[in-house]
C-alpha cells in the first residue's frame, strides 16, 4: 500500500488525534476514512451538477420540455391511483388473464 506524508497545521492535528481516540481507531484509519468520504462527496457533486447541466440543456430544448411535461403528467395519474387504491378508496382491477397465462405477454 502506497504511503503517504503530509503536513498539518497544529489545530487540525489535535482534531484528528481527539477524532481518532474517540473512534479508537489509528490516525491513519481516520484519514483513510476522511479521504474516501471527500471522494465520494465530490463525486456526487460532481455527477449532480453535469445532471443539474444536461436538464437546463434538456429543457431549453422546446420538444424535450413538453415531452418530458407529457410524461411528468402521466406519471401523477399514475402515483394518484396507486395511492387511491393503497388508501381503499378506488378497487383494484382484477386481472382477465387465467391464472396459468403470463400476464406479461
Amino acid at each position: 500500500m502506497p504511503a503517504l506524508s503530509l503536513r498539518l497545521p497544529e489545530e487540525l492535528d489535535h482534531r484528528l488525534e481527539d477524532e481518532a481516540r474517540l473512534e479508537k481507531l489509528p490516525r491513519s484509519e481516520v484519514v483513510r476514512i476522511a479521504i474516501v468520504d471527500y471522494l465520494a462527496r465530490r463525486e456526487r457533486e460532481r455527477f449532480m451538477a453535469a445532471l443539474v447541466a444536461e436538464a437546463h440543456t434538456a429543457y431549453a430544448d422546446e420538444s424535450i420540455r413538453l415531452a418530458a411535461l407529457e410524461i411528468a403528467e402521466e406519471g401523477i395519474v399514475t402515483s394518484n391511483e396507486a395511492l387511491e387504491i393503497a388508501e381503499g378508496s378506488k378497487p383494484r382491477h382484477s386481472r382477465s388473464a387465467k391464472p396459468a397465462e403470463k400476464w406479461w405477454k
